[in-house]
């Protein structure tokens, strides 16, 4: 796995706190979630209303939007019910400290 694109965002004893956090990485809001002990970044800002991820909440793996309570995937962006998709980026954790590649991952349909 190459390191050019790789850009450190948080440490992981941050994200943990909360199990969310608010980061910006190359100029993007980025939203960071920890389910279980996987750690997920999205477009902080909802497609739909703009509202930002972080304020709203994790409940069953599910980031829950706080303008209108829609669920989201934090893995693949998918958005339960909706053909919307929110925006997500490749992460990886190295030595307590969270990567993300700013380049926004591209949906599939079997995503």
């Amino acid at each position: 796995m190459t390191t050019d694109h790789w850009v450190e965002a948080a440490a992981l004893a941050d994200v943990r706190r909360r199990r969310r956090l608010a980061v910006t990485v190359a100029g993007r809001h980025i939203a960071l979630f920890l389910v279980g002990e996987t750690v997920y970044a999205l477009d902080d800002l909802c497609v739909h209303k703009q509202r930002r991820l972080t304020k709203g909440t994790l409940l069953y793996g599910r980031v829950i939007c706080p303008g209108h309570q829609w669920k989201i995937d934090p893995e693949t962006g998918r958005v339960e019910d909706r053909e919307e998709c929110q925006p997500t980026y490749a992460v990886r954790v190295d030595g307590g400290t969270v990567y993300v590649d700013p380049r926004p991952r591209v949906p599939t349909k079997e995503s």
